[in-house]
């Protein structure tokens, strides 16, 4: 898997996902402020100070609003392509309990929700439930609550099917129980939390080894290419071989909690803009991701 479809049989099609963000930020689209909005958290965010960047609903806005649909669209491709996680999202009667961690931005909540309301039309009337909690350091709650309250209106049949909930908090300080869930996504968020906290990082990610529960997914996925390289003393290393030995083990011995199941070190998502209309670009996108199973 070099390049991730556009489009999937197990999603949502990408003009749906797209009509979500334009129906719910209509007036940010039309809102003479936006570029300003937007050049300042490009600001920020190049200058990697990632609270800053996200201190106000206007720049939570206006970054949802610019970078968040492509996002979307590359997530919904990628967890439809993950067999393991459509076999999750497709099971017919229980309720499913996934963690989007740094996921304020609504990205992971649309491609999730994209995926359930497509494999949800086999069985539309089931009692399986897919219940997205999103935890981010920054108070998106206005941006998730608009994307929610539009994905439980249009694309599902019974709206309890598909629930959000939101905690403003920082995962490495707060206590969050790991062991009801059955998929923990961290979607360009490993990078920001090395960048803040090194220490702490590798200690969330020991509890992720000790607190989930056996089979339970992890799904991790950040840029490709040297922004993802983390300084050790004098050395760099690629984020993911760090990620690796702590949650799989030294390298032949996977002697860790996790196994990897699923990974590509460079992907590609490419937007086919014959395919979708917004009012402002969408990005391709090239990641590497691995795909966790706790043993």
């Amino acid at each position: 898997m070099s390049g991730l479809p556009f489009t999937t049989e197990d999603s949502l099609a990408p003009y749906q996902i797209i009509d979500a963000f334009t129906v719910c930020f209509k007036n940010i689209l039309n809102s003479p402020n936006l570029s300003a909005h937007i050049q300042k958290v490009k600001g920020d965010l190049y200058n990697r100070d990632y609270l800053a960047a996200f201190d106000d609903d206007d720049k939570r806005f206006a970054y949802a609003s610019r970078w968040t649909p492509a996002r979307a669209l590359a997530y919904a491709s990628l967890f439809s392509s993950l067999t393991e996680i459509t076999t999750l999202l497709k099971e017919p009667t229980f309720a499913k309990n996934v963690l989007c961690i740094g996921a304020g931005a609504g990205g992971e909540l649309c491609a999730l929700g994209a995926v359930f309301a497509r494999l949800k039309e086999y069985n539309p009337t089931s009692s399986s439930q897919l219940n997205i909690d999103i935890i981010d350091i920054a108070d998106w709650s206005t941006v998730l609550n608009q994307l929610t309250s539009y994905m439980k209106n249009t694309w599902v049949y019974n709206h309890q099917s598909l629930n959000m909930s939101f905690v403003q908090n920082d995962i490495l300080t707060c206590n969050i129980g790991m062991s009801k869930y059955e998929l923990i996504t961290l979607l360009f968020t490993t990078n920001e939390l090395f960048a803040e906290k090194r220490k702490e990082t590798v200690k969330f990610l020991h509890t992720l080894c000790q607190n989930c529960k056996k089979d339970s997914l992890l799904l991790i996925a950040e840029s490709a290419g040297s922004f993802s390289h983390i300084t050790v003393g004098d050395k760099k290393f690629p984020v993911q071989f760090l990620i690796d030995m702590i949650l799989v083990g030294k390298p032949d011995e996977n002697d860790g909690a996790w196994e990897v199941i699923s990974q590509q070190e460079s992907l590609w998502y490419r937007v086919n803009e014959k395919e979708v209309t917004y009012p402002l670009k969408l990005e391709n996108m090239r990641f590497f991701y691995r795909l966790y199973r706790k043993k």
